[in-house]
């Protein structure tokens, strides 16, 4: 006639085995999500470093330029304390700025 019916207990088996199926393909797609992101990420790191690494040594070549340029004019080392001082205003400035900005973004009133 028909097949013999599976049990409760047969079938709660069943499914349990099945839920733990589905619970590690779950488990593995969303490891091999995490590492593919990871990947991009580490790539967008070490893209992000090269650029500031760039952007420090440009920075540095404008103040030994500036540098240069005022030596004829007022000699190394007053140039130099010139740029120093200008850039380290800067700086500050920016510095300040920075701070202010995070002030106001916690809501502080000081």
């Amino acid at each position: 006639m028909g097949e013999p019916e599976e049990s409760i207990g047969e079938l709660i088996g069943r499914l349990v085995e099945d839920g733990k199926g589905v619970a590690r393909a779950e488990i593995g797609y969303y490891r091999t999500l995490l590492a593919s992101k990871l990947g991009e990420a580490k790539a967008g790191l070490i893209l992000g470093t090269v650029a500031l690494v760039i952007a420090l040594c440009s920075v540095t070549a404008l103040l030994v330029g500036l540098i240069l340029s005022l030596t004829p004019l007022v000699g190394p080392w007053l140039a130099t304390l010139i740029v120093i001082v200008l850039a380290l205003a800067l700086a500050g400035l920016l510095g300040w700025l920075a701070y202010r900005h995070v002030q106001r973004m916690f809501g502080s009133k000081s």
